[in-house]
């Protein structure tokens, strides 16, 4: 197993993490390169972070109008890497950096669905709280469940 170095996201990186995205099939990969864009450009307070190898992106946000709340809005492992703590590992320097700016809540929401139940497990098993669940948010028998954790006491 690799230890790859987590760091932040570089317009370099953009091929190699759509690759990841339009493997996991998250959302539509061309879409990664604006979302990023922000960041890339310097002009957003949120956090983007990529397994050096290219096979892992986190993306984190700050919530609005709240006093320290951040979302995990995007994590990301190529099939072939999951299971080998990549994930783990975005997840802990996404925790690191939120602490080192005072953050005190990241939250991270996924579908209810069956074929969610891995990612329902991963985020409990790292030490997230299943919080919430809102029923038919993405759609009809689509629950959303949000889950939490405390980083600062």
């Amino acid at each position: 197993m690799t230890q790859d170095i987590i760091r932040p996201l570089r317009r370099d990186d953009l091929a190699a993490v759509q690759a990841v995205i339009a493997a996991v099939d998250l959302f539509p990969a061309e879409m990664l390169p604006e979302m990023a864009a922000p960041w890339l450009d310097g002009c957003t307070a949120a956090l983007w972070l990529v397994a050096d190898d290219g096979t892992g992106l986190a993306y984190a946000a700050p919530e609005q109008l709240t006093d320290g709340t951040w979302n995990l809005l995007l994590l990301a492992v190529d099939p072939v890497r999951q299971g080998q703590g990549v994930g783990r590992r975005l997840v802990d320097a996404v925790e690191t950096a939120l602490r080192a700016n005072g953050v005190r809540l990241l939250l991270v929401e996924t579908s209810g669905a069956l074929g969610f139940a891995r990612q329902r497990r991963f985020y409990t098993r790292i030490g997230f709280r299943r919080e919430a669940r809102i029923r038919d948010y993405y759609q009809t028998g689509d629950d959303k469940v949000i889950f939490t954790k405390t980083l600062s006491g």
